[in-house]
Order: structure tokens, then sequence, then C-alpha cells
């Protein structure tokens, strides 16, 4: 038929498919809106990859508790040990899309393993995992034994240079982040070091106190006491900029490497297909419990960084982490243990 032959609708029939077309854009409307405040319509589990007072743990069940307050709907902290985090998060890649399983990922198998494990890996942190937001990242301290000389990043360095594979630097296992704090000093200041590896950090902390090794990457939480007694000297930090619990402390790159830097980091993630819509609702809750004032309080007395952002950036900020730690591992050439 021409187009010149089409018949015109007649004004009743025009005011007819206005009304339909109004009413069927209202319904659709009114169906996302009813998707989204029925959410959550049952208990959402939220899986840790660490066990019962870890620190995946202690952060997830804070919270946890605070969403269950905001959802009406139970929010379950569920433990899944295994694999240095691998299983939980294969177990959440694996689960319904549906917003109900979410996951609080962790740097070792988002970003580190991916290519310590070459594929052995279980699932694709890309593929996979869609994140919801950054929560909280902390950096490590360099710390030394008190008696050697070094008052500085500077001076650790040039005793490296002066002594190539002398110094011994402690590691609670290969690819851990205090492994790859010390690879990354050694990669970017040209020095050579003498990895000594540890079954625990608890065990490498008190052999340096002894001097049995030199120095070695920690946590703040695990050695900041040691460094205010005096029986452990912090040269660094491995932020990007100070720390309030330790402002006195400068970063490794204002110390002798610009764009040094390296934080631990946990955030929230879901499977791959869980409506953008879901997403979103789940991001906004997260950030308004992360700004509640006990929520912050506690986390600051943690040591930990508040850190959150959209999902959008915490997909670009995951891909550049990714992207980081195969450059150093591949590099070093660092195998799994």
């Amino acid at each position: 038929m021409h187009p010149e032959t089409v018949p015109t609708p007649s004004p009743w029939r025009r005011r007819k498919l206005l009304a339909l077309a109004a009413s069927s854009g209202l319904l659709a409307l009114s169906f996302a809106s009813m998707a989204q405040t029925a959410y959550p319509s049952k208990p959402v589990r939220v899986l840790i990859p660490g066990g019962a007072g870890s620190g995946p743990d202690t952060l997830t069940r804070l919270l946890t508790s605070k969403l269950a307050d905001l959802w009406g709907q139970p929010v379950v902290a569920e433990n899944v040990v295994g694999a240095g985090g691998n299983i939980g998060h294969e177990r959440a890649a694996k689960s319904p899309p549906d917003g109900h399983t979410l996951l609080m990922g962790m740097i070792g198998p988002m970003a580190i393993n991916p290519a310590l494990m070459e594929g052995r890996l279980g699932f694709d942190p890309i593929k996979d995992l869609q994140p919801i937001s950054m929560v909280v990242r902390y950096p490590n301290l360099l710390v030394v034994h008190p008696g050697l000389p070094f008052k500085s990043l500077t001076d650790l360095i040039n005793h490296a240079k002066a002594n190539p594979g002398k110094l011994r630097y402690g590691t609670p296992g290969s690819g851990t982040t205090p492994h790859l704090s010390a690879v990354m000093l050694s990669q970017m200041a040209g020095i050579q070091m003498l990895e000594v590896p540890y079954k625990s950090s608890a065990q490498m902390t008190t052999d340096l106190i002894a001097g049995h090794i030199d120095l070695m990457f920690l946590n703040p939480g695990a050695v900041l006491q040691h460094v205010k007694a005096g029986t452990l000297r912090a040269l660094a930090i491995t932020s990007e900029n100070r720390q309030a619990y330790a402002a006195d402390i400068p970063t490794m790159a204002e110390s002798r490497l610009p764009g040094y830097e390296l934080s631990s980091w946990f955030g929230l993630f879901a499977p791959a297909g869980t409506p953008a819509a879901l997403i979103s609702r789940v991001n906004a809750d997260l950030i308004k419990v992360m700004n509640m004032p006990d929520v912050q309080q506690q986390l600051a007395s943690r040591g930990d960084e508040v850190f959150y952002n959209s999902p959008e950036q915490a997909s670009a900020f995951l891909r550049a982490e990714i992207a980081k730690w195969d450059r150093v591992i591949k590099t070093a050439r660092i195998k799994a243990d």
C-alpha cells in the first residue's frame, strides 16, 4: 500500500491510541517500580571468602547488620573458606543473578590470582562477577629491625644497591600483598633482596623483632603497636597518601619511589547478569551504611579507609588492578605456592 492511501485515524481513534500508549507507559513504570521496591523479597546471603574473625568476616558482619535494618529482611553473612578465598568467589560467580547472593570480594582472588594461577582460578573476575562498589582499602607498612642503621627508605635502597641479595625480607606467602609490596620495591628501586618465606604473619613478625630477618611489609593493624613500642621501625607506608593514624610515616612514593602504591581492598560484588536496577539499589544502600557515623568510627578503628564508588567506577578500578598485578607478577615470574 502506498503511503498516501493509508487511512487517517479518526479523532476518537487517535484519543484511544494515545490513552492506550499512556496506560502502557504507566504500567511499565509501575512494574519497574514494583521490581525495585520489592527487593529484597527474601533473605540475602553475603558470601565471605574467609573464616570467622578474619578481616573480611568482621567487615561483612558490620555492614550486613545495617543493611538488614534498611531492607527489613535478614542479611546472612556466610563464611566460605578454602583455596585462599577462591572457593567463595567461585561459588558467588555461579549463584543466581537475582540480587539475593552477594560477595565480599578480595584483592587476592579478584586481581592478583588471575595472573598468579594462569587459568586455574575457576571463575573470571570480569565476566562472572559484577562490581557493586568498593568498600574499604588499607595499605602495608614497611618496617625494619630497629638495630639496623636505616632511618629512611633511601637509606635502605642505598644499602641494598651496595649489598645486592643481602637484605632479608619476610613474606607470609607467594602472591600475598606483603610479598608483592617487596617485589614492587625491588622492581621500582632496581635492587635485589633475599625472600624468606613464612607460614604465618605472626611468626614473621616475631622473627623480625628478634633480628632473624631485616624487613617486611605488613598491614598497620598488625605492626603499628610494635612501631609505637620501639621494637620495630617504620620507614614508609604503601598507600597513595599519608594516613591519619600514622601521619608521621611518609609514603613510599614521596620517600623515593614516585608512582608506588599498594593497598589491599574489599569490595561488594554480585553474580554477572544481576539486573542493573538491583545493582544501583544495593550500591545506594551500601553507601548510606558506609556514611553512618558509627560505621565510619568502627572502620577507622580497624585502620580501614572508607572507599566506596559507583558500579562503573568500581569496574574500572578492578580492571586497572588486574592489569597492574599482571605486569608485576609476570615481570617477577611469580608462581602460586
